[in-house]
C-alpha cells in the first residue's frame, strides 16, 4: 500500500470522500485486490480511475508477550543508548579537538542506564493498567475494487479469464452508494 508523500506538492491532496462509480470485484484478502490492480496497471488501465474500499473495518489487536521487569529494562536501555549514541555523535562532531571519541561510548552508556531506569519507573507506575505488549492493526472483512462506469468493461476485459466473472459481467452491477450502509451478510466473490 503507497500513500502520496507530505513532501509532494504536484497534486492537490483530495478531501476523504468515498469513491462513486460500480464495483468491478470483491476480494476477501488486499492482497488479491491489490494483485487485481497491478494485472490492470500491467495492462496500461487507467489505474488513477480505481479505488480498493475496504469494508466493515475491524481493530486487530494481537498479544505479542507478556510484560516482565527484565524486558521492560532491556527495552528501555535499547532506547536510551540510541539517544545517547545520538547526542555522543552530536558531540564529537562539534568538538574542536578529535579526542572526544570516548565521549561517544561514555553517551552511550548514560543513555542506556537512564532509558533502564526511565522504562522499569514507568513499568512500575503502570503496571497494574497494561502487563502485555501487543500489535494493533485495522483490517477489513473484503475490499471492494470501484471503477468509473465508462471503464467497468474495459477492468472486466482485463481481468476476465473466470466464468464466474462473465456471469457477472453479463448482469449489471450496482452502482456504489457511499451513504448506504454494507451488509456484512452478503456473499464474498474470491477471483
Amino acid at each position: 500500500m503507497t500513500n502520496q508523500s507530505l513532501f509532494s506538492r504536484r497534486r492537490p491532496v483530495l478531501p476523504p470522500v468515498l469513491p462513486r462509480g460500480e464495483v468491478l470485484s470483491t476480494y476477501g484478502t488486499y492482497a488479491d485486490a491489490q494483485a487485481a490492480v497491478d494485472t490492470l496497471a500491467k495492462a496500461d488501465f487507467p489505474v488513477k480511475q480505481l479505488s480498493i474500499v475496504g469494508n466493515d473495518l475491524k481493530s486487530v489487536e494481537r498479544v505479542t508477550g507478556k510484560l516482565t521487569y527484565g524486558r521492560v529494562a532491556l527495552a528501555g536501555a535499547a532506547s536510551g543508548a540510541w539517544l545517547g549514541i545520538f547526542f555522543g555523535i552530536l558531540f564529537f562532531l562539534f568538538s574542536p579537538t578529535g579526542s572526544s571519541l570516548p565521549f561517544v561510548f561514555a553517551a552511550l552508556i548514560m543513555g542506556a542506564g537512564f532509558g533502564m531506569l526511565l522504562g522499569i519507573a514507568s513499568y512500575a507506575i503502570n503496571r497494574r493498567r497494561r502487563d502485555f505488549t501487543s500489535t494493533m492493526q485495522v483490517i477489513a472483512t473484503s475490499y471492494q475494487i470501484i471503477v468509473d462506469v465508462e471503464l467497468i468493461n474495459r477492468a472486466r476485459n482485463l481481468l476476465g479469464g473466470s466464468s464466474h466473472e462473465s456471469a457477472a459481467a453479463a448482469r449489471p452491477a450496482a452502482p456504489v452508494d457511499p451513504d448506504a450502509p454494507v451488509d456484512p451478510a452478503a456473499p464474498v466473490e474470491h477471483e
